[in-house]
């Protein structure tokens, strides 16, 4: 059966910069599922709506993120398989999803 979390991350840098820094940091996420260069991250922006499958050591996920002016709204769908790791998983997200989603990208040379 699957299974959803829902997290909050919030911020303090506007609409567009969270989605900006999101965008130049999506591609990161690779570096933090199992199974590494063989995890696989599909990412489709619709508006200020990411939506996300990511596919990893044969199970899919689904996610999406709504980019508000204040926070961003994660939605993670973890099939039935995977529904055993949403403590942990949930608690990752809220500890480092901020830094790793938000992080600036920009100011570093």
């Amino acid at each position: 059966m699957e299974r959803p979390i829902e997290v909050e991350l919030p911020h303090k840098l506007g609409r567009d910069e969270a989605h900006r820094r999101i965008a130049d940091n999506v591609h990161k996420l690779r570096d933090h599922l199992p199974g590494g260069a063989a995890a696989h991250v599909q990412s489709n922006w619709s508006g200020e709506t990411l939506n996300l499958d990511i596919t990893a050591m044969g199970q899919t996920v689904a996610a999406r993120l709504d980019v508000e002016e204040t926070k961003v709204r994660v939605r993670v769908a973890l099939p039935g398989m995977l529904s055993f790791f949403a403590g942990p998983i949930e608690a990752a997200l809220k500890a480092k999803g901020g830094d790793l989603l938000l992080e600036d990208k920009s100011k570093k040379s």
